[in-house]
């Protein structure tokens, strides 16, 4: 093969790969996504205590959860055997985090423990609540969607660490359509009924195991 003829090989395949990258730099470049919604999970507004301040202090541990309630997806499940996840939105912190934020909120407000943390405070306490998220999602039947919010429940000695009490827990309230504005706000329903129970329920522990 002559010079002329080697010149104009290396030139074609020259070509072909700047093409080639050309393609394939056009391929990768996707307009930037808009950031999603973000949703806050409200502290109950409307609780307060009566007054009268128990001795004990509590610790509200971070819930526990398997996927895909350990995620920040706001999710819906149309059919008992199937997750979806509403697009363009999300919750600010996972599902765990947000449920202990709205329980601290809500026992600090309208309970009557002397002192309220949570798992990330150094403090020593006398009780734990400790928590399993078995529900956190809307249920869409029809034209009807209801948030469900549903946790497992113990109340524990931090001295001796028996379990004092225990009871499963669910509220589930319809939200007024379809729209993520109305989910949400089932949600935060939802979790004030939830909170009222768990509250109820740890005050009257007679601290005797199950």
């Amino acid at each position: 093969m002559n010079k002329k003829a080697s010149g104009v090989k290396a030139f074609n395949t020259v070509g072909v790969v700047l093409a080639m990258s050309g393609i394939m730099t056009a391929c990768t470049i996707f307009p930037k996504p808009e950031a999603p919604r973000v949703m806050d999970f409200p502290v109950p507004a409307s609780l307060q205590h009566d007054g009268n301040i128990r001795p004990q202090s509590l610790r509200i541990d971070t819930p526990t959860a398997s996927e895909p309630y350990n995620s920040s997806r706001i999710l819906a499940k149309p059919e008992p055997w199937e997750f979806r996840v509403y697009g363009g939105v999300r919750w600010r912190d996972t599902s765990p985090i947000i449920l202990r934020d709205m329980l601290v909120g809500a026992f600090r407000a309208g309970s009557d423990f002397r002192d309220v943390s949570t798992d990330s405070s150094p403090a020593n306490t006398d009780l734990t609540l400790a928590t399993e998220i078995t529900a956190f999602h809307a249920i869409t039947q029809g034209d009807n969607t209801r948030a469900t919010v549903a946790i497992y429940g113990q109340l524990i000695d931090n001295h001796s660490r028996a379990t004092l009490c225990s009871k499963r827990f669910i509220a589930s309230i319809p939200a007024r359509d379809k729209r993520i504005e109305s989910v949400v706000k089932a949600f935060g329903s939802a979790g004030q009924k939830l909170a009222e129970e768990v509250i109820e329920w740890s005050e009257t522990c007679d601290a005797r195991p199950d």
